[in-house]
Order: structure tokens, then C-alpha cells, then sequence
């Protein structure tokens, strides 16, 4: 039907059909509503008619199940009225925009802007494969399963940024970077670098607890060449893409310009880690500083520079996830959490840090952030092959068994204190390692606690006096007196991103049958859903109910919210969580088709 080929460009022919199936997941101007099903001879089409000239478009879709019923399955828009085949992302979002209402073509000319920006850095990783895994090879030996501590985890992460997002089409794209500036400071080329800093006023900078609690490795204005204020300012420091215009917009925007002194030399060189505004200390890898960033990712309005806001939030958050751990002690040494109590900023979210300690003793151990998985390893096969080879006889799906049983004891007994944590593949590694007896131990490791979703009534029945108080946070969003937002939680980040993802993906890359995942995910979902009751109102009963036996499952609007439509046309509270709906592959009639 159509004279597209891989060979000649496959990256242009990946990109639009995950773009096509996320405009379809996501209902773009009714694609997925307002079509019509047609059968031709090469397969199902969706006719989509255009309510003015009569005119449509025509999506080729096969069965799909993950998060949607019908994707694309070839990379092209057809006219119906002349036969073209519109067969780029700018031809594909032009045809669909001229549907749209006019407020939202912006919108649509954004989108084809990321599409662009992540069409050229994937042919620049295609390009680069080779480079990228010498350079881990020579470092890190090549064995990705024998990449150890927190320094070898910081090469997983570099595997995992030339890997495409489950969900958003465009993820690898950075608005408004190159490729000069994707090496030197992209984790997908583990570069090295050294930090800017700034030196800000003392009486304008929040730090709780004071300056005293900043790393021994902070350096004073003196250091930095400044030794005139080094009584009257503190350091802060500065991602270098962020020291330009967007730093002098800041000072301006605070009245520090002629307060705040940028140091001219750079400090402490630093490795970027797969968010890339968060920065490993290339000395000292159990250190990580998160930098605000003037860019953006998954999606326009997602920028990647820091609220003051979200610091309390995340170290309230972490008190929180203390307060029920010593209530569940089982947890105490199987899932391990990153300190995020230390922070600072000067009322700006450009003029802000996060310092993130991890805990010790993690040396001999693999360091892995899920999102590395099914990424490829240098000299081929995935990340988990080899991490199956070495710690479950070369099964992978035995892994995945014990990180999901962990996985969702936690995730459910979070859920039954009326908690659902963003904790996505980016937010949690997996820790292998051998226990004294050779034994294979499976933790896992947790960070960034800004984001999560909290039914107050259910956590204060459950932690009683030892529940926080909703003004111990910035955000209001995260605190409701149902369950829905914390099931909507769970079910779009823990079962999709953190389960249903790779059960879909080990089955498309020929581990297993999909069935044959899917009822692992849905058998050890059960057995952690069972262990919270279920009578009516009990936790496991609803959670049951939503997300086990529920027709339909919530489905992240990644797209819509973070570029398409503006927040007053999405009506989207948190842009990271705006739903649409989606199949549920986990009823035994979907495990069936």
C-alpha cells in the first residue's frame, strides 16, 4: 500500500508510530472516539471524517491491549479524498491540527517542534551507538550485570536515556538543545563536567537546618575565588546551561543582580544521571545534586527547573515514608530510600538545589534504574539478559517475578496508609546483589518524593497522631479525601509504567508469551491486593475493584496535557496527571484475545 521503508530512514518510521499511537491512546481531536472501524484488504483501518468537507483520514491500526486498544501499525495518515499518504510528522500534525479549534494549533506546531528535536537526537544515538558503548566498555568492563555500585549505576542510566519512554512518544528530544550541548552534558554520552556556582546573599537563601548541613564537600565563596564574601554569602550551585540568560533572568526577576556573584571558575566535576539536572558527584557517586535546568522533556510545560515548593514537599514526603516504614518493618531492609532532607534555595525556581545522599554499602551491588531494562547492553541483548544471567539462571521473567512481588508489597501497603508515590522507572533502581549465603537479594531503591498522591482521611485513621499535617507540604493538590487520585496513582505508574510495560515488552522482544506475563503481573498484583483486606471499604477491596476487575483503566494524557492544549483547554490540575481511559489487560477476557 504504501512506498515507506525502514531502511531508508528507520528512525522517522519509529518516531511517527509511537506519535500516531499516542495521538490515538490520547483521543487527539476524537481520532480514537470519532472514527469509524473499516476493514481493507491489508488490515483494520480507523476512517476519521471531517465534519465540514466530508473529506477523512485513514489510520492503519492493529490490536494492541497496553494502555489502548488499536495503535498504528504503519507510519502514515492516508486522505481519503486523493490517496495521499502523509507519511511525516509535520504532514501528520498539520492534517490533525486542521481539525483542532484554533486555540489549539499552537499546540500542534510545539508538538511537531519536540517531534523534530527528537527525530534528530535519535539519528545522533543511532550514530553514536558504537562510541557510547566503547566508552562504557572501557570503563566499566562489558557486562552491564558486573557494573557495580553507584558509579556503574550511573552507566545503567546512560543505557536507559537511549531508550524510549513507554508512554510519551517524544522523550528523548531536550527543547532547545543541540547536539555540542547533548554531549557535554547529555547522560546518554556519560560525559564529565564541572559545576558554576554562584554566591548568594546568607539572609536571602533557605536552608532548613542551616548551612552547616550542606555536604563537607560545598565550597565557600573563598574556594570559588571570592574571599571577600566569604562571611556574607553561600554557594549555590549552577547546572552550566543554566548560567546564561536564564540565571541573569532570575537575579533580575529577585533583585539579586547586584547582590549575587557568579564565580568565573567551574567546581566539582559531576557526571549526569539519566533526569540530566540531577548530577553524580564523579568523586563521590553516593552524592547527587539536582540543578534546575532551562529546559524541557516529556512534553512543553514540563520544564525541568526546580519550585521551591517541590523541596519541602519531597523532604516531607520522605518523613512521611519513614513514619510508615517503622510501622512495617519488613520493609526496612528491602526498600532502600535516598536522604532528600537537604536542600536550598533564594525564592526562585533557577536559584534552588536539591542534595540527594544515597545510602552506604552499596558497592558490590548492581545499581539499575528500572527504566534500563529492556535498554540494549553494549555488545547486544538487553539489560535484563544479563542481569538474569548472572542473579536467576538466566530467566528473565524471574526477575521480573521477584521485583514485582516487592514491588507491589510496598506500592500496596503504601496504599493502604491512603498513599500512592510517583515513583516511576526513572524514580526506582533495582539493588542485586548476594546475600552471606550466595543467595541471590533483590532490594529496591527510591527517590524523589515530591509528587505523590494522599488520601488524608485514610492516613489519618491508619498513622493516627503520627500523621503528618497537610501544611507540613507546599502542594495542595496532593492531599484529597478519597481514594481515587491514590488508585489513579498506582494504576498509572506502578501497574503501566512499572509492570504492564514490561510484561508487554518482554513478550515483543520473544521472552515469553503475553499471556503468560500478563497473569504474572495479575497474580502477584493479587496476592499484595489480598494482603489489605477485602471486605467493602478496605483498601484491597477497592484497589480490587479499580484496578483488577475495572473495565476500563486510567491512562496518562502525556501528550495533551504537556504540549497539545494549554491547561485551561486540558483542564489538567498536574499536567503528570491528567488521565484519559484505556483497555484493562489484566481482565482474563483481554489475557484471552
Amino acid at each position: 500500500m504504501t512506498a515507506i521503508t525502514t531502511a531508508v530512514d528507520p528512525a522517522r518510521w519509529d518516531l511517527l508510530l509511537r506519535v500516531l499511537g499516542a495521538l490515538l491512546r490520547e483521543d487527539v481531536v476524537g481520532l480514537r472516539t470519532r472514527s469509524t472501524p473499516v476493514e481493507r484488504e491489508d488490515g483494520l483501518w480507523l476512517r476519521l471524517a471531517h465534519d465540514a468537507d466530508g473529506d477523512a483520514l485513514l489510520l492503519p491500526v492493529v490490536e494492541d491491549g497496553f494502555q489502548s486498544t488499536y495503535t498504528a501499525r504503519l507510519p502514515l495518515l492516508v486522505r481519503e479524498s486523493d490517496g495521499r499518504e502523509l507519511t511525516s510528522h509535520d504532514d501528520v500534525l498539520d492534517a490533525l491540527s486542521a481539525l483542532a479549534r484554533p486555540a489549539d494549533r499552537a499546540g500542534f506546531d510545539a508538538f511537531a517542534a519536540e517531534c523534530r528535536q527528537t527525530l534528530t537526537t535519535m539519528r545522533l544515538h543511532a550514530r553514536t551507538r558504537e562510541e557510547v558503548a566503547g566508552r562504557l566498555t572501557d570503563r566499566y568492563g562489558a557486562d552491564p550485570a558486573h557494573w557495580t555500585g553507584l558509579a556503574g549505576g550511573l552507566a545503567h542510566d546512560t543505557l536507559a536515556a537511549r531508550h524510549d519512554h513507554p508512554v510519551y512518544p517524544t522523550a528523548r528530544g531536550r527543547s532547545g538543545l543541540g547536539e555540542e550541548q547533548l554531549r557535554a552534558y547529555g547522560p546518554e554520552f556519560h560525559p564529565r563536567f564541572a559545576l558554576r556556582w554562584i554566591a548568594v546573599p546568607r539572609e536571602v537563601l533557605t536552608v532548613p537546618g542551616g548551612p552547616a548541613r550542606l555536604p563537607d564537600r560545598w565550597p565557600t565563596p573563598a574556594i570559588l575565588g571570592l574571599p571577600e564574601l566569604f562571611h556574607s554569602h553561600v554557594a549555590l550551585p549552577v547546572h552550566p546551561l543554566t548560567a546564561g540568560a536564564p540565571l541573569r533572568e532570575a537575579l533580575r526577576a529577585t533583585g539579586l543582580e547586584d547582590r549575587a556573584v557568579l564565580a568565573d571558575h567551574a567546581y566539582l566535576e559531576v557526571v549526569p544521571t539519566l533526569s540530566m539536572r540531577t548530577v553524580a558527584l564523579a568523586a563521590d557517586p553516593t552524592l547527587h545534586v539536582k540543578l534546575p535546568l532551562a529546559t524541557a522533556t516529556l512534553g512543553l510545560r514540563n520544564r525541568r527547573t526546580i519550585k521551591p515548593g517541590t523541596l519541602v514537599d519531597g523532604a516531607a514526603g520522605q518523613r512521611l515514608l519513614e513514619t510508615v516504614i517503622t510501622r512495617e518493618p519488613r520493609f526496612r531492609d528491602t526498600v532502600l530510600h535516598a536522604d532528600e532532607t537537604v536542600y536550598a534555595h533564594a525564592g526562585h525556581e533557577v536559584l534552588a538545589v536539591l542534595v540527594r545522599r544515597y545510602p552506604a554499602g552499596l558497592d558490590d551491588a548492581v545499581v539499575t534504574p528500572m527504566a534500563a531494562l529492556l535498554s540494549e547492553a553494549p555488545g547486544g541483548g538487553m539489560v535484563i539478559d544479563h542481569l538474569a544471567d548472572r542473579f536467576y539462571g538466566g530467566d528473565p521473567l524471574a526477575l521480573l517475578d521477584a521485583c514485582l512481588t516487592l514491588l507491589f508489597d510496598w506500592q500496596t501497603a503504601l496504599l493502604g496508609y491512603g498513599i500512592a508515590l510517583e515513583s516511576h522507572q526513572q524514580n526506582i533502581s533495582l539493588v542485586l546483589d548476594r546475600d552471606g549465603e550466595s543467595r541471590t537479594r533483590l532490594r529496591l531503591l527510591l527517590k524523589d518524593n515530591d509528587g505523590p498522591r494522599i488520601n488524608t482521611a485514610r492516613m489519618r485513621e491508619t498513622l493516627g497522631a503520627d500523621a503528618p499535617n497537610p501544611s507540613d507540604f507546599d502542594d495542595a493538590r496532593i492531599f484529597g479525601e478519597d481514594d481515587r487520585p491514590v488508585t489513579d496513582l498506582f494504576t498509572t505508574i506502578t501497574l503501566h509504567l512499572c509492570a504492564g510495560a514490561y510484561a508487554f515488552g518482554l513478550a515483543r522482544h520473544g521472552r515469553a508469551p503475553l499471556e503468560s506475563l500478563l497473569d504474572l503481573v495479575r497474580d502477584r498484583l493479587t496476592e499484595a491486593v489480598d494482603r489489605l483486606g477485602t471486605r467493602a471499604g478496605e483498601p484491597g477491596a477497592i484497589l480490587r475493584a479499580a484496578v483488577l476487575d475495572g473495565h476500563e483503566l486510567p491512562v496518562k494524557a502525556m501528550v495533551t496535557a504537556g504540549t497539545l492544549l494549554t491547561k485551561e483547554r486540558s483542564g489538567a490540575a498536574d499536567i503528570n496527571k491528567h488521565y484519559t481511559t484505556g483497555p484493562n489487560y489484566l481482565l482474563p477476557a483481554a489475557k484471552a484475545r
